[in-house]
């Protein structure tokens, strides 16, 4: 079993909460509003940490919780997502983060110019550690659908990252445009937080 760097036992929390690292807040809002209706607070811890550069998200995913449960020493999930687009051969996959903020929104569509094939799968790895584990459990959830013409982002919606260009299969919206809990319905870390819940509350205490 995994321990902290300090070596202090972790404390006994109360298995009704559970803990998000992430600084994101809008992830941590679609995670709450998973979650808490079924009985679960979701508090959200930052924990700055390394994050490798791999072409797993589940690789990334795993280390960033180990890293996080380290540094806390509670009971913690991470969540690492990726965009694949078939036309460009995968690409930006683990590295969406990154292409957002260098050629955002705008220049993925640019890149999308002359491609008659636009579809798309949003991937979402959660991993999940306490000091009962030896090793981060893993849960995955995918969303598939096309990358639009335009960048979509109506005013007042809380969409971010590459929500304004990506309509999930089955809808005619993008995830900019839905609610959240519409985009629940179809999202790729709704899928994988629901499945993470289903294991959780199985779980010994």
């Amino acid at each position: 079993m995994l321990k902290k760097e300090n070596s202090k036992k972790a404390c006994n929390i109360n298995s009704k909460i559970i803990f998000f690292a992430t600084g994101n807040m809008h992830k941590f809002n679609e995670a709450k509003s998973i979650l808490s209706p079924l009985g679960y607070a979701v508090a959200m811890l930052k924990v700055k940490g390394d994050e490798i550069q791999s072409e797993s998200l589940k690789e990334i995913a795993e280390k960033a919780a180990t890293n996080a449960f380290k540094k806390t020493g509670l009971p913690i999930f991470v969540e690492d997502a990726g965009l694949f687009i078939d036309a460009l051969s995968g690409f930006p996959g683990p590295y969406a983060a990154y292409v957002y903020k260098t050629i955002h929104n705008t220049g993925v569509v640019k890149l999308m110019d002359d491609k008659k094939d636009r579809k798309a799968i949003f991937q979402s790895v959660i991993a999940y550690l306490d000091e009962t584990l030896c090793e981060p459990k893993i849960f995955s959830g995918e969303s598939k659908g096309e990358i639009t013409t335009v960048e979509h982002n109506p005013t007042g919606k809380t969409a971010f990252g590459f929500d304004p260009i990506f309509k999930p299969t089955g809808n005619e919206k993008t995830f900019a445009e839905m609610t959240i809990d519409e985009k629940n319905s179809y999202s790729h870390r709704a899928m994988a937080i629901r499945k993470f819940v289903e294991w959780y509350k199985l779980k010994p205490a």
